[in-house]
């Protein structure tokens, strides 16, 4: 089910209208202007947001995106926003559970779009049009479990979309989100794919791990913790990824993960936030 967000509302928390307001101008007219130039960037967030994400948005604005993906999003009926002015200004919400689905939301002039090859067979690896300044195909993640078919499961059904979609994978790509894996688990049975197949399958399409990248560390072996089981910063994991192509990676500027100190009253997970050195990307025969 894709639907449209609700309208704002007036009875938003006081946290959210302060911060609103605040970072309001800074966000309408942030890194992704009409006309471009060597110093604007462009900022990706992905944070699964642990459910009631209406009351927990101001702490993504925080960050000035330009893109988010929000997992565990609360459907339209019940998401709300705290002042029109930093309403996204476009917004995709996939998801049957009211209260859980994925969000993938807009706050410049780049428009998105669920993209025509979407199969809902892998109803939460959405793959989605973004245009605008930048053109690019974008792959929204959130690993869920699948008691019908279990080699499906988690990591096995990011596998078998990203085969779904291998075509979009030749153009400028980022493929960012819950992923709910590591390579740590690679070794689990009767599943259709794992992380390790994943790496290498992306890597023959010259597709990489930005984290990875930016920090230099092997999977399995990273430092940084996306995910704290219970809340608790001794069950730490890191679990949430963003890929991308080439061009993307030539051009990141840089890469960080929340802290467990300021993030684990609002989620089990912490953000993820992507940082690129502006460019204008098009694909062959776009003007």
């Amino acid at each position: 089910m894709v639907m449209a967000i609700a309208q704002p509302s007036s009875d938003a928390k006081s946290e959210q209208q302060t911060t609103a307001q605040r970072i309001a101008e800074e966000i309408v007219g942030s890194s992704l202007q009409s006309n471009g130039s060597c110093c604007e960037n462009m900022k990706i967030v992905s944070w699964n947001c642990n459910m009631a994400f209406r009351k927990k948005a101001a702490k993504v604005l925080e960050f000035r995106p330009d893109l988010a993906i929000i997992p565990e999003c609360e459907s339209p009926t019940k998401l709300t926003f705290s002042d029109v002015s930093v309403e996204p200004k476009n917004k995709i919400w996939i998801g049957e559970n009211h209260s859980k689905g994925i969000g993938i939301f807009s706050y410049s002039d780049l428009k998105i779009t669920v993209h025509e090859f979407y199969d809902p067979k892998f109803r939460y690896v959405v793959p989605l049009r973004v245009r605008g300044k930048e053109n690019f195909n974008l792959i929204a993640v959130w690993a869920m479990n699948n008691k019908e078919y279990p080699p499906q499961r988690y990591i096995g059904q990011v596998w078998l979309a990203l085969q779904k979609y291998e075509n979009l994978l030749s153009d400028s790509v980022l493929i960012v989100g819950d992923f709910n894996w590591n390579t740590i688990w690679d070794g689990s049975r009767n599943l259709a794919g794992n992380l390790t197949l994943i790496v290498e399958f992306l890597k023959s399409k010259g597709i990489s791990s930005l984290y990875h990248q930016f920090f230099s560390e092997d999977f399995g072996k990273e430092t940084q913790p996306t995910f704290y089981m219970q809340r608790k910063i001794q069950q730490p994991y890191h679990i949430d990824y963003c890929f991308g192509s080439s061009d993307f990676a030539d051009r990141l500027h840089l890469f960080e993960i929340g802290k467990h100190e300021t993030w684990h009253q609002w989620s089990d997970h912490a953000p993820i936030i992507c940082s690129f050195n502006a460019k204008s990307l098009k694909f062959a025969g776009e003007s």
